[in-house]
């Protein structure tokens, strides 16, 4: 994966002033009244009183991931320029606020050429748990697929970063929390560099081959059933979605399976892995249909995840499952009406071949249970009816019960990945009552997340599990003063911090 990792980014107990970097990134953290900037005593001085006069001019006003650049030319400063970040207060925490300030700073670095830049890390919190998101969003805002470009220079170099603190020192362990975001930063890059994978070059094999080689580096162990091992195992779902394409299906399991982790709990991690969707003899439309190369956004998740999860080894046993295929609508592929029966022994009576996600999702997470998993968190860009309902602000989350629900949320928000409740009502399965089969693989327009989530629940035997629906967060169209367009490497994050936080599940 030659640009998952970035430049380097390390802690330095220089002072801001004593840095040696070409620009200093200053997060501004309210308005000039709330936020005087006297933690940096000296800076406007040095910028000649030109950042006063644009707070106070409303030249740099405040709004979200705005920026305000000036030359510092002061005693005492070794950076020549300075760059105001705007993470003023709002509803996200701080470390979320850092974290994307941090991006734009790496962008806004990369854009100038700037091979090294200082980030200040400011403002009152966990120091570990600030530092850390620094580095995320760093190594996040240094991210450029230029793979397929001839040009290489179009998008400038990821710049190397100093994280530095107001009083010079990030107090004890803040080196090993910016490892640990470069780690959990990395891992997100190597998510979106898969979704980004054309599906002519990352059809399952590959998808498959690709990730075995990434996690196996940090000492996870895999495993991959290919057709004939999947039909063995009975995973008449699996095989439905695939028997459309001439690529065949594949499941790639992930074992992270540290010495000293107790033999329970054992977390299951399962990401859907359609490599591409034309939505199957129920085919798409073609606007748009190019995006559902990263139709595996949740199965890249989730890959990223183990490799985070492997390389911060913590002690606790984690599962990571991706079931590959395309859909596709050859002559063989699976017609509206057929009826399949899952692993589990369930019959699903297949109404529309586009929803095919949760169909190998079901197999998927019947094969975790048999695995060993005791919680269940499966990630997708599953509904369009989410994104109707969130848009891309947020990602739909799915639970059962309270209690994981809750540790989810709570990983999420620690993480600075938003996700949104929603329910599970029994009139959500009782839509996906069927007359011929055990259950359709729909409910009918409404309430159409809802319905995806129960068809999923239906496979888990009643373990803890989330589902998380990213089909609106998964990438972005355009690019942004924090992000490339592309994919956004979702949720590696928030995974990650479930295996690696206080558990109280």
């Amino acid at each position: 994966m030659p640009n998952a990792d970035s430049a380097p980014v390390r802690a330095t107990g220089a002072p801001p002033a004593a840095v040696d970097a070409t620009l200093l990134a200053v997060p501004v953290l309210g308005d000039a009244a709330s936020d005087t900037l006297a933690d940096l005593p000296g800076l406007d001085a040095a910028a000649a009183g030109a950042i006063g006069d644009a707070r106070s001019s409303g030249a740099f006003r405040g709004k979200r991931r705005e920026t305000f650049e000036t030359g510092l030319a002061g005693d005492g400063w070794r950076a020549s320029r300075v760059l105001l970040v705007d993470a003023s207060s709002g509803p996200e925490p701080l470390s979320a606020r850092l974290r994307e300030a941090a991006a734009v700073a790496a962008r806004a670095a990369s854009a100038r050429r700037v091979e090294r830049f200082a980030f200040v890390c400011r403002g009152e919190g966990d120091p570990a748990a600030l530092a850390q998101a620094v580095a995320e969003g760093v190594v996040a805002g240094g991210f450029a697929d230029t793979r397929y470009k001839t040009e290489k220079d179009a998008a400038g170099a990821a710049p190397a970063c100093d994280v530095v603190w107001p009083q010079g020192d990030g107090g004890p362990g803040a080196a090993e929390a910016v490892e640990r975001g470069v780690t959990i930063g990395a891992a997100t890059n190597l998510a979106r560099e898969l979704a980004n994978q054309p599906s002519n070059l990352l059809r399952p094999a590959a998808f498959a081959e690709r990730a075995v080689e990434a996690v196996e580096a940090v000492g996870v162990a895999t495993e991959v059933l290919d057709e004939p091992a999947i039909r063995k195992r009975g995973m008449g779902l699996l095989l439905g979605v695939g028997q459309g394409s001439d690529a065949p299906p594949h499941l790639l399991v992930m074992r992270h399976e540290p010495p000293n982790a107790p033999a329970e709990p054992v977390l299951g991690l399962v990401g859907k892995g359609v490599t591409f969707d034309s939505g199957g003899i129920s085919i798409k439309p073609a606007a748009g249909m190019e995006w559902m190369k990263s139709d595996m956004a949740g199965g890249a998740a989730v890959v990223g995840a183990m490799r985070a999860i492997g390389a911060l080894n913590p002690s606790l046993r984690v599962l990571g499952i991706v079931p590959m295929a395309e859909n596709m609508p050859g002559g063989r592929a699976t017609r509206p009406g057929d009826i399949l029966t899952g692993a589990s022994g369930t019959t699903v009576e297949v109404l529309n071949t586009d929803a095919e996600g949760r169909l190998i999702l079901g197999d998927a997470l019947w094969h975790a249970r048999q695995c060993g998993a005791t919680h269940l968190v499966d990630v997708a860009t599953l509904t369009g009816a989410c994104v109707i309902a969130l848009g891309a602000a947020a990602s739909g989350l799915f639970a059962r019960p309270r209690e994981w629900s809750d540790a989810v949320r709570a990983a999420a928000v620690r993480a600075g990945e938003r996700v949104w409740p929603m329910p599970l009502y029994e009139d959500y399965r009782e839509q996906l009552r069927s007359e011929l089969a055990d259950i359709k693989n729909i409910g009918g327009r409404e309430g159409g997340a809802c319905t995806a989530a129960a068809f999923l629940e239906a496979f888990t035997g009643g373990l803890p599990w989330a589902h998380l629906d990213i089909a609106g967060t998964a990438w972005i169209e355009k690019p942004r003063e924090d992000a490339a367009a592309g994919a956004t490497g979702v949720m590696v994050r928030m995974l990650t911090e479930l295996a690696l936080g206080n558990r109280n599940w």
